[in-house]
């Protein structure tokens, strides 16, 4: 390692090369790390053009780092070989924003949330919305195409995409920020680097949609008796409001209990924890009549006995304490310990049976905890597997493995994804190589080995690293 830095030093400067601290060496869950190596922190797309030229010409191995926040292992690496991390984090800049194009035009290393923010200052609306936006990064959303609560209306960062800015393996520049909404000119490489995950080369810049802000929005609660239900009530109202549903959010009393187990502050509006629950919210502009268009469904609702009680929030705070319960879920998991976590998305009409049937192919292996949460509106759960009550999650590692195939081939066998929504990465190659079209595998490499003959940009994350 001191040779490779002392040569990468000797390239770009000590002002854009350091010794990688131990924060950019491991992922948010502790379940990977990486050796020590140099990291690299480029200003502009021609930096980075030139040092992934220099990576391609001497066989140096680059592993992208957006905001960190990834939960698959895509930005670690275990090697000996020559590898640097190369993070976008000083690409902040929003290099324009057209309120009448409905667009902004900003660098890999923009945090989510300033996105949202400079949209908001022009009365406009970014809709990508995630538990970790306060530090996620453009690049890496788009590498992962994460999606988020609000993808019942607006679809994933592939969705919110019009063209990208991208370094390829061997340096060369694709310009490709084009504003235009119809461009049928051959192949679509935006959208094969988006989702890529720094397999195929490092976005630098987006080219993203932005929408009206709304001008009404209306946050609810509702008490269910079970997922079926939840799936009932979730046709009702878009038959009754259309494309204003923004969010739905399935919530089970295991989320409650732990959230009052581990993060008091959290206000639940429940004297007693509901068994399941659909956090709603709906969004729309001036004249909407939201509230009372809601209610109308709601009203129906109670007749036909799909829902026992609702709470719609009466004001902003209100709404943020709604919003509070439903972010916190994953940080509750965390404090609890979970024994295995899982990212999976099913056909959604299949949802309530998969959740029903579950436990009991689980049973035999102890009185385990399950807590399943996630946006139902688009059929992506988190369905994550807790110890027995009293119980620390080490004790139950062993088990990690059957739990993990126990649920994917249940998922693979409802025709679902065990990734919805946080990729591959290292952590999911084994099940893309069980459950993946063999077809796509065998495209997908061909793919890699094409772009990326020499294999330098994110070896092992997504594909096996060949022999």
């Amino acid at each position: 390692m001191d040779k490779i830095f002392d040569i990468l030093v000797a390239k770009f400067g000590s002002d854009l090369i350091s010794l990688a601290e131990k924060k950019y060496l491991e992922e948010p869950r502790g379940r990977y790390q990486s050796n020590p190596m140099p990291i690299i922190k480029p200003k502009t797309t021609k930096q980075v053009s030139e040092i992934i030229s220099f990576c391609n010409q001497n066989n140096i191995r680059v592993i992208p780092y957006a905001g960190g926040t990834g939960l698959v292992g895509g930005q670690t690496i275990k090697t000996n070989k020559d590898t640097i991390l190369l993070s976008v984090e000083r690409m902040q800049a929003i290099r324009d924003i057209l309120p009448d194009e409905n667009i902004i035009i900003v660098e890999a290393g923009a945090i989510l949330e300033n996105v949202r923010q400079a949209a908001s200052n022009i009365d406009r609306l970014f809709p990508l919305a995630l538990a970790s936006q306060g530090s996620c990064r453009i690049g890496g959303n788009l590498a992962t195409n994460a999606g988020g609560v609000q993808v019942v209306r607006y679809g994933n960062t592939r969705d919110l995409c019009l063209g990208i800015e991208a370094v390829l393996p061997d340096g060369s520049i694709l310009n490709g920020l084009k504003r235009l909404r119809k461009d049928n000119t051959g192949y679509d490489l935006r959208n094969l680097l988006i989702g890529s995950e720094g397999t195929l080369g490092i976005i630098t810049a987006a080219c993203l949609k932005l929408f009206p802000k709304p001008k009404e929005t209306v946050t609810g609660l509702f008490v269910i008796s079970n997922p079926e239900i939840a799936i009932k009530t979730l046709a009702e109202l878009q038959a009754k409001l259309d494309t204003s549903i923004t969010a739905f959010e399935l919530i089970h009393k295991q989320s409650y209990n732990f959230l009052s187990e581990v993060c008091p502050d959290v206000k639940i509006p429940f004297d007693k924890h509901p068994e399941w629950s659909i956090l709603i919210e709906l969004s729309g502009g001036m004249g909407s009549n939201l509230e009372s268009r809601l209610f109308e469904g709601l009203e129906d609702l109670f007749k036909e006995g799909l829902v026992s009680d609702a709470l719609i929030a009466q004001s902003e705070k209100q709404a943020k304490e709604f919003w509070d319960l439903r972010e916190n879920i994953p940080e509750a998991n965390r404090r609890i310990g979970s024994i295995s976590n899982h990212d999976i998305s099913l056909p959604i009409s299949l949802i309530p049976k998969f959740i029903q049937e579950m436990p009991t192919y689980m049973a035999h292996l102890a009185d385990l905890r399950i807590n399943c949460f996630g946006h139902l509106g688009d059929g992506n759960l988190h369905y994550n597997v807790f110890p027995p009550l009293g119980k620390n999650k080490n004790d139950y590692v062993h088990l990690r493995e059957e739990i993990k195939t126990i649920i994917h081939d249940k998922i693979n066998e409802f025709g679902g994804s065990v990734s919805a929504e946080h990729g591959i990465g290292r952590l999911k190659i084994d099940d893309l190589e069980k459950y993946g079209d063999p077809v796509k595998l065998i495209a997908m490499r061909s793919i890699k080995n094409a772009i990326d003959p020499k294999g330098i940009m994110n070896p092992g994350a997504v594909l096996r690293e060949s022999k």
